[in-house]
């Protein structure tokens, strides 16, 4: 009966890819399997979106597909074509597709409610557009939280001239998280206990061992309300990462020629979930990332968040190697082998201990003033931390520090940013928040390697506009850890009365604070920006920023795409919580578009 079950699941699959059996690659009972993702490329393009049973592992679970699998289909499309993608749904619910990174006419971008009314259950949308630019992107869902069910793919954009990066063969890596477990269902345990999917919290056992918080400091934090090792919202508790539609025990393999240059494309097609990037035993040369060249850059390790993408080339010699996308919080990982031949394994290291938060992530980097540099809270008198202690939001109102302006140091002092609304959505206002792109990402600060960090990227070309900004704005990003309230500047995006305005081709330098102590991956839509990291002419062009916790970020914008555009923090929950804005672009009367 169970044979006869598993050749039906076989049978529909192949039904939604148009015929012929499986392809090996998503057989989960092949150890091992060595094969490239489907492909299509070409003028038109048909995609069908559909309720899938998709094996995991082990296991079977309901997913949302595109042509039948996970990840959907790799789109090979060339700089400079016109393209037709005709996308029918064959759901019993509205769907759509985001072209993530790709600059198109925003009636393509595919935003339900912003940029088109989405494609209901039975019809068909043609999204037509030319490519204007190559890379490395993807396409997900932008409709309620099917990307979480494995609704996205990669997509790579063929350069119409030479490619400035010289390979030999390239593998498409695409980095995700599955749950078998409904994301709404997901999304409810989310609001209704903080920290439920955290298995990793401080224990009794913990302190008598000696390990993460002393005490007094577990106390400090008790009082606020807050959890040091509350690092991702979605763990492995629920969780199995990903490698191209494959859980860790099928052992997806990619092979190479010893001595070839390999292209890795990575793409963070997860939905909740930051990546640490390595290959025990070899170094990677980052060229490009989110799409954009950059200069070569060696290093051992890097962290993807949701929706970056980064391109590396390696060299391999003639053996096996593990390739390890380890969570952020280190409760799970996604794990490949990149092999000259099948059959061959290599080593898979252990995780690596779980990181914990420090007063730095909570936007009060004392570092700088000599208090908390030998780890989390050193060096501080606890005793006088009493304003930590009260009801409506545990922080540091009522005179955190002595000696200190106590205002400043306030954890909701209104005065640190007077644009937020102040409200059960905000928990805490960052006192100090710091520029932290010149650091490696949580748990990487003593690795014992070259890690990547966003000062490392350096673009490639000259950047196309290097005016000085006309204006800035700051833009917090606010929540609440215990309710799971998210949002910008206070508001959900259910209160927002008015978008984000740009005038058309104005250049704005844009400051984005991280209030909350948990990383948020910030995408704007139809556009790149250029990070200021000090690499003047040629800052590095992004679509899509990981904002460390207690951090900031400042880019510069060139607002050269006329309409409306999605612009919201990319882990899907905060996103569907109200961390979600629309930038409008438009010509003032008597421009040019």
């Amino acid at each position: 009966m169970m044979g006869l079950r598993r050749r039906r699941i076989l049978a529909l699959g192949a039904a939604a890819l148009g015929g012929g059996m499986l392809p090996a690659w998503a057989q989960s009972n092949n150890r091992g399997v060595a094969r490239v993702l489907p492909s299509l490329s070409g003028p038109d393009v048909a995609l069908t979106i559909a309720h899938t049973t998709w094996p995991i592992g082990r296991r079977t679970g309901h997913a949302v597909t595109i042509n039948g699998t996970i990840p959907g289909p790799l789109l090979r499309l060339r700089q400079g074509q016109n393209v037709r993608l005709a996308v029918t749904n064959r759901l019993d619910e509205e769907t759509s597709i985001h072209w993530h990174g790709v600059l198109l006419p925003f009636q393509m971008d595919g935003v339900p409610g912003v940029s088109f009314p989405g494609i209901k259950p039975g019809e068909t949308f043609v999204y037509e557009f030319p490519v204007k630019h190559a890379g490395t992107f993807w396409y997900h869902s932008h409709s309620g939280l099917q990307e979480q069910m494995g609704h996205y793919g990669p997509l790579i954009l063929e350069p119409a001239g030479a490619d400035p990066v010289a390979y030999d063969r390239e593998h498409v890596v695409v980095l995700a998280d599955f749950s078998f477990m409904h994301p709404h269902t997901i999304f409810s345990r989310l609001k209704q206990q903080p920290g439920v999917f955290n298995f990793q919290k401080q224990t009794l056992a913990s302190l008598l061992a000696g390990k993460d918080l002393p005490l007094k400091d577990r106390l400090m934090w008790a009082k606020m309300r807050m959890d040091p090792t509350d690092i991702s919202d979605v763990t492995g508790a629920a969780y199995t990462f990903l490698i191209n539609g494959h859980a860790p025990e099928d052992n997806w393999t990619a092979l190479f020629k010893p001595g070839e240059r390999v292209r890795l494309r990575f793409v963070n097609a997860a939905a909740m979930t930051t990546f640490n990037v390595r290959i025990p035993g070899m170094t990677m040369t980052v060229v490009q990332a989110d799409g954009e060249d950059v200069r070569p850059v060696d290093a051992e390790e890097f962290q993807i968040g949701v929706a970056e993408t980064y391109d590396v080339i390696i060299r391999p010699d003639d053996k096996a190697y593990t390739l390890v996308a380890e969570a952020v919080d280190r409760s799970g990982m996604g794990v490949a082998t990149l092999a000259p031949r099948e059959g061959m394994v290599a080593a898979v290291p252990p995780l690596r201990e779980r990181p914990i938060l420090t007063m730095k992530d909570m936007g009060m980097d004392m570092g700088s003033l000599g208090a908390m540099n030998e780890g989390p809270m050193a060096g501080m008198d606890h005793s006088k931390m009493q304003g930590m202690d009260h009801g409506s939001m545990p922080g540091m109102e009522n005179g955190a520090m002595p000696g200190m302006d106590h205002g400043s140091m306030d954890m909701r002092d209104p005065k640190n940013a007077p644009q937020v609304k102040m409200g059960p959505g905000v928990q805490t206002i960052s006192p100090m928040p710091k520029d932290r792109l010149g650091e490696p990402g949580l748990g990487l600060e003593n690795v014992g390697h070259k890690v990547l960090v966003y000062t490392d990227l350096v673009a490639l070309r000259p950047n196309p506009d290097t005016r000085e900004p006309t204006r800035s704005m700051e833009i917090h990003l606010t929540g609440n850890m215990e309710r799971f309230m998210w949002s910008f500047d206070g508001l959900k995006f259910s209160e927002v009365k008015a978008p984000i305005t740009f005038r058309t081709n104005e250049r704005v330098r844009v400051t984005l604070v991280n209030d909350s102590m948990m990383a948020h991956p910030i995408h704007l839509h139809g556009h790149f920006f250029e990070l200021v990291t000090g690499n003047t002419g040629h800052h590095p062009r992004k679509h899509t920023i990981n904002v460390a916790p207690g951090g900031k970020v400042t880019f510069d914008l060139t607002a050269d795409a006329p309409g409306d555009w999605a612009f919201h923090c990319h882990l899907l929950y905060h996103m569907h919580a109200g961390m979600f804005q629309v930038v409008s672009v438009r010509p003032l009367a008597g421009d040019a578009l």
